[in-house]
């Protein structure tokens, strides 16, 4: 049952509209302040962090996407070719299924030996604590992420609805492996209270994935005789610039922006809040035909994301961080309304 949620889950996802409707990401709210006089050479700025364990080339990570089915085997194997030869982090879909079913190993361990020198995320959810030693060491992953989907779990026909003790189930996560915890949402947001629960938990961690990208209420919408819930919840979530702001204002741990990143311009603004990476799934799954195309859009990104540095003058991730920009619609409003920080913004403290 398990395998086949997951090829549905691929299929819709590749060939129906799965994005959110009338919520946006919020970073139509972010503009960063131009910079006439950047005093920097644009061929010499310098992508790369080193917050997530490992020097990355870029601060761009694919997140989450799949594994568990004979379909997503060849996926896999293609976005590992493309993060060992770009450097970039690379994330699995939840690792359930391969230790449930072992012959389905193979769909997940095919990433690390196509990407033996890549950050690897590997991924349960929060209550599996009797999976997390067995994901580790199926990947050898550098990290683990524990995925939060509450809203999910709620639609779907199979969904787990008890979601008592998850704080403490994470903890006893972060106790008994030897890799840091990644807590990740799958695109409902995160939020201030949220995080410094999930810190206090011992998470190193965390990727909001918020509110703007791929909806997994619309996701199980198509799954589903019954569409009321679904369609009753599709935009449901935290955007992603407000959750952005939220998370890194209130933790001081590495955090990854993602749910509806969609160019280097995004990710400028997203790193320009706070974040210290940004994620993508869905653009890569639909540009998984072949290494080449993939590889295409990350060089595009990429570009994106340097013209960008290139425009506010900032040489590196760190100095981007740093960048003058201005808050303003309703990303403001909420920001505002929920006691943070919109003015002077790239003064804010550290």
């Amino acid at each position: 049952m398990i395998t086949d949620r997951k090829l549905e889950h691929l299929l819709i996802c590749e060939n129906y509209d799965v994005e959110f409707r009338d919520k946006t990401t919020g970073f139509e709210d972010i503009e960063l302040i131009h910079n006439a006089l950047p005093e920097i050479n644009k061929n010499t700025i310098d992508l790369s962090t080193s917050k997530f364990g490992k020097k990355l080339s870029s601060p761009l990570f694919i997140t989450a996407i799949t594994g568990g089915h004979p379909y997503s085997k060849e996926i896999n194997e293609k976005l590992a070719i493309v993060a060992q030869q770009k450097n970039i982090g690379l994330g699995v879909g939840s690792q359930r299924a391969a230790i449930e079913h072992p012959e389905l190993v193979d769909t997940y361990t095919v990433v690390r030996d196509n990407a033996p020198d890549c950050l690897l995320v590997g991924n349960i959810g929060a209550p599996q604590l009797n999976l997390a030693e067995d994901a580790v060491e199926m990947l050898d992953a550098d990290v683990l992420a524990v995925h939060l989907n509450p809203l999910q779990e709620a639609i779907q026909p199979e969904g787990d609805l008890d979601a008592r003790n998850y704080i403490d189930s994470i903890a006893n996560i972060v106790d008994i492996i030897d890799r840091p915890v990644m807590a990740k949402e799958t695109g409902c947001g995160i939020s201030a209270e949220c995080a410094e629960q999930l810190v206090g938990a011992g998470v190193s961690y965390i990727d909001i994935e918020g509110a703007g990208g791929t909806s997994w209420a619309a996701v199980e919408t198509y799954r589903s005789e019954d569409k009321y819930y679904g369609e009753t919840f599709w935009d449901w979530g935290i955007p992603t610039a407000v959750s952005t702001v939220e998370v890194t204002q209130s933790v001081n741990v590495p955090v990854i922006s993602s749910g509806g990143i969609r160019s280097g311009l995004d990710a400028a603004k997203a790193i320009a809040l706070g974040a210290d990476a940004v994620g993508m799934a869905l653009p890569f799954l639909k540009n998984s035909i072949n290494t080449d195309q993939i590889i295409n859009y990350i060089n595009k990104f990429e570009e994106s994301l340097r013209i960008a540095m290139f425009l506010v003058g900032a040489n590196n991730i760190e100095q981007l961080k740093n960048s003058n920009l201005i808050i303003k619609g309703q990303t403001k409003q909420w920001l505002n309304d929920r006691g943070f920080k919109t003015s002077n913004y790239s003064r804010r403290e550290k």
